[in-house]
């Protein structure tokens, strides 16, 4: 197990510890106040290296935290926590991001189990929507940033009814010819993750990695029921239940959209989030962001050619009026 900081102890002369708000195998969550900002909460994650590594692999994973805890400072999206620094400490790694206040969606899911009901659709798919917000903004970083560990535990709605996806790990190697994407979850966890991420992180990853784990994350809250980890449902095909048999109040696009998701080889997968969210039936909301050069508007991408037809349409409509115009 880590050693755990003291409670009351100062990190790096700036982040008071105040008390632990998680905890695995890698470190601690803390929860600190920022004593050059008095007043502000903010967490902690700790990560804690393992002290058989050799000197060689001891750099290059401090190495890796601190480029991965660079992109995670340059992101800036309204569903995802604000990274505002990061330090290391001996042989420990911190990264410091806004704390969020509120519930995990997984403890409402068990509210929801403990009532003998089930969480409405419509909220779900509410959540869903800002959730996949995050995602578009995160896959269309250059490179782009998986997060490879999404889950009901790490999405949480604040008091103003807000998501965040939280969360992000770090210290992970890079396998050859996966230069192209920033990989910030380690094998993530089982009942979410799909195949690909199994068998020491062999390249293979993508955005569909993501869109696995968002699946079995909506099959999870749907149906106050875990999925089937994919080893074995590899095993044993017919242990995977589809949601609607489980809540038979789901609509039949949703059960359809989870388990297309939830695919077992990437390639059966959508191939995006965008395209996901429009089998579940949604446009994707309000947020318009630039990333790297490409234009995203409310979840999708603007194809030049589309955008020309657009202006070469509304130009013929006004020449028509102004012919109109003119020969009254």
């Amino acid at each position: 197990m880590p050693v755990q900081q003291k409670m009351g102890g100062v990190l790096n002369n700036r982040y008071r510890i105040d008390q632990i708000i998680g905890q695995g195998g890698y470190g601690c969550i803390y929860l600190a106040e920022d004593l050059r900002l008095a007043g502000r909460k903010c967490a902690v994650k700790e990560v804690q290296h393992d002290p058989t590594l050799s000197a060689e692999l001891f750099k290059e994973t401090r190495d890796q935290f601190l480029r991965e805890a660079t992109v995670l400072a340059r992101l800036d999206h309204p569903n995802l926590p604000k990274v505002s620094d990061y330090f290391s400490i001996k042989d420990a790694d911190y990264l410091v991001m806004d704390y969020v206040p509120g519930e995990d969606l997984r403890t409402l899911m068990l509210k929801a189990c403990h009532n003998n009901k089930f969480l409405p659709e419509s909220e779900v798919i509410g959540w869903a929507n800002q959730l996949a917000d995050a995602l578009i903004y995160m896959h269309n970083q250059e490179p782009p940033v998986l997060h490879r560990d999404i889950k009901p535990s790490n999405l949480k709605l604040t008091p103003n009814g807000i998501i965040k996806l939280v969360d992000f790990g770090l210290v992970k190697l890079l396998a050859p010819g996966e230069v192209t994407i920033t990989i910030l979850q380690g094998q993530g966890t089982a009942i979410y993750t799909p195949l690909e991420q199994y068998g020491g992180d062999s390249g293979h990853t993508d955005v569909r990695s993501d869109i696995y784990a968002f699946g079995a994350t909506l099959y999870h809250l749907l149906t106050n029921q875990a999925p089937v980890n994919v080893r074995d449902r590899f095993l044993s095909p017919e242990s995977f239940v589809p949601p609607r048999e489980i809540n038979s109040s789901i609509s039949p696009r949703t059960d359809r959209a989870i388990q297309w998701a939830m695919a077992m080889h990437p390639d059966e997968r959508p191939k995006d989030v965008y395209t996901f969210m429009k089998a579940l039936g949604n446009e994707i909301g309000a947020f318009n962001q630039t990333v790297g050069k490409k234009k995203v508007t409310g979840g999708r991408i603007q194809k030049p050619e589309k955008t020309l037809l657009t202006i070469a349409g509304v130009l013929s409509v006004l020449g028509f009026i102004l012919t109109l115009i003119n020969n009254i």
